[in-house]
């Protein structure tokens, strides 16, 4: 009896493993001892090795079937004829861009084990879908041929702009609005006060810009009949740091030209004697400042906000920031800013200014800092349509990668993009990895130039200028370079360090593909930490399921209200 057993368990072993339950006959060689054989009716002092055909029953092939389906079942198609939006090293988990995902339909990560060390060298990258930005203006064909020979492009001069400033922006290259600037600019020439939420390098510098020179124009035409005894500082644009007050300084300068109006620049790190200077000429048309040098001026006098035109946040979520944002409301407690459209207009000194808060994310300090100001409720806000997502324009890559063969990978992608001269940055999260890979890329030969707020104003000067000048086709910098900078020459960012937030994650990769830039670029990050691979699983669940990235806020979030709780705290008794 033990031995039929053993022939039994034998013979099930060959079937799990064979898969012969279609046939419906299993054949198995008798062993030279004749278990099988006389488990089967065979007689036991047989002695010749004999084929012995075993009948499974129906039921049990039926079983074998339904489990063949429900394994079947659970491997979803997700690969179309097409172009591929996900592109994975294991071909089963790409994605094609004609695919979309279920409401309820979990996506298959290509990034789901990177937390082990086995995925090391494993990878996934994010096709670019669209050639064109989108928010460039393209004209609509929807109807047909005859509405393409009609429909004439968007022009600045349908935005009711002065011909001399259309004309100076037509010299550099800038005919066509983009959406963001189609929104904004009829808001401002209105006289409303905006908040102005929009991707990267969708053109919110010049969104605020052509307003405030076209109305200082208008207003500086209307008062050169009337002698002014006492003239005023008239707007003031806030930046967080001096590479971006400088590059909103030349782009004034150059739309401000024709109209005689002076523009200056304010910022920390050259000592006080610095921004005196900027002031010796007379209060300047329009000011660029950052927030801390802005607030040394003050105290000190050099100038006055009481007749202001205009006060502009640019990079509001880094302006809202604890390290900047008791400097800043400092500043705007001395700005008079209007409630409403009609406050913005009448005699100068009954005027008060129009506030625009411009940026990519609004952290929730925003609305508690405005409203001590200004009514919440007069804003207008303009949002993007494709804010918080992922750029359609822009490939970007993902590569699981060892902290010590980061080095390696780094010097084949600069390598590979030395040969397209193109420009290169290379983001890194602290200074000391900044200066370390800077001394490391200088053994290997690689001519670069570094960029991190530690650095000395001295040192930091002229450094991101030679770098868009292409004098240098390499810059090493940490997130100071990540917010507003115009990096049109850019067609590579590499994400030395992960980034550790997402909002970091889409400025940093907002360098490429942006308003005017010839290509648009790419963008690959190297994924060593598990803290990086929960960031890296969430963004490519947005892109798989085509969403924005979770946990960005666009708009302002009014405080609760506090004065109630205050008043019954103070009527308690102690």
């Amino acid at each position: 009896m033990q031995s039929v057993k053993v022939g039994y368990s034998l013979l099930f072993t060959l079937i799990s493993k064979h898969n012969y339950s279609s046939s419906g006959h299993f054949r198995a060689l008798a062993c030279s001892h004749g278990t099988i054989s006389s488990a089967c009716g065979a007689h036991p002092m047989s002695t010749t090795a004999q084929p012995v055909v075993i009948r499974i029953p129906r039921h049990m092939q039926e079983q074998v079937e339904n489990v063949k389906q429900v394994r079947g079942k659970n491997k979803v198609n997700t690969i179309k004829a097409g172009k591929l939006l996900i592109k994975s090293k294991n071909p089963e988990l790409n994605q094609s861009a004609g695919y979309t995902l279920g409401k309820f339909e979990q996506p298959h990560l290509s990034s789901k084990g990177w937390k082990y060390n086995k995925s090391f060298g494993d990878y996934f990258t994010v096709n670019n879908t669209q050639r064109t930005p989108p928010f460039v203006t393209e004209i609509q064909d929807e109807e047909g041929d005859k509405l393409k020979e009609k429909s004439k492009p968007i022009t600045f001069h349908n935005l009711h702009l002065c011909p001399d400033l259309v004309e100076a922006l037509g010299k550099n290259n800038i005919t066509r609005p983009t959406t963001v600037q189609l929104q904004t600019i009829p808001k401002l020439l209105k006289g409303y006060n905006i908040l102005c939420a929009a991707e990267t390098g969708s053109g919110k510098t010049l969104s605020y810009l052509l307003p405030v020179i076209h109305k200082l124009q208008a207003e500086k035409a209307a008062d050169s009949e009337s002698i002014e005894t006492t003239p005023r500082i008239r707007s003031v644009i806030i930046v967080p740091s001096r590479e971006l007050a400088d590059q909103v300084s030349a782009v004034a300068r150059r739309l401000c030209g024709p109209f005689g109006l002076m523009v200056k620049t304010v910022g920390g790190g050259k000592g006080v004697g610095n921004i005196k200077l900027a002031f010796t000429k007379g209060p300047p048309d329009v000011l660029v400042a950052t927030p801390g040098a802005l607030v040394k001026a003050l105290r000190r006098r050099y100038l006055d906000l009481g007749e202001l035109r205009f006060m502009v946040v640019d990079e509001a979520d880094t302006m809202f920031d604890p390290s900047f944002s008791g400097m800043l409301e400092s500043i705007l407690a001395q700005t008079r800013v209007a409630c409403d459209p009609s406050e913005t207009r009448g005699p100068g000194p009954t005027r008060k200014a129009q506030l625009v808060v411009v940026g990519a994310t609004f952290p929730g300090g925003v609305g508690e800092v405005l409203s001590q100001v200004t009514d919440l409720g007069s804003m207008v806000t303009i949002k993007s349509k494709n804010l918080h997502f992922l750029m359609p324009h822009v490939k970007q890559t993902f590569l699981k990668v060892r902290g010590a063969d980061k080095l390696l990978e780094l010097h084949q992608a600069l390598k590979a993009a030395e040969q397209d001269k193109a420009g290169v940055l290379v983001f890194c999260n602290r200074a000391s990895t900044v200066n370390w890979l800077g001394y490391s890329l200088e053994d290997m030969g690689l001519r670069h130039v570094r960029l991190q707020g530690e650095m000395p104003a001295s040192l930091r000067a002229g450094i991101f200028h030679s770098f868009q000048k292409g004098q240098v086709d390499v810059l090493i910098c940490t997130d100071i370079a990540s917010r507003g900078l115009d990096t049109q020459r850019v067609c590579l960012v590499v994400n030395y360090d992960f980034p550790e937030s997402h909002t970091d994650y889409i400025h940093r990769a907002g360098r490429v593909g942006r308003a005017g830039s010839v290509e648009d670029g790419e963008v690959l990050s190297f994924v060593t930490h598990p803290w990086d691979v929960e960031l890296v699983q969430k963004i490519e669940t947005a892109a798989r399921r085509r969403t924005s990235l979770p946990g960005m806020e666009s708009s302002i979030r009014k405080p609760e209200p506090k004065a109630a709780e205050e008043e019954e705290e103070e009527g308690l008794p102690y």
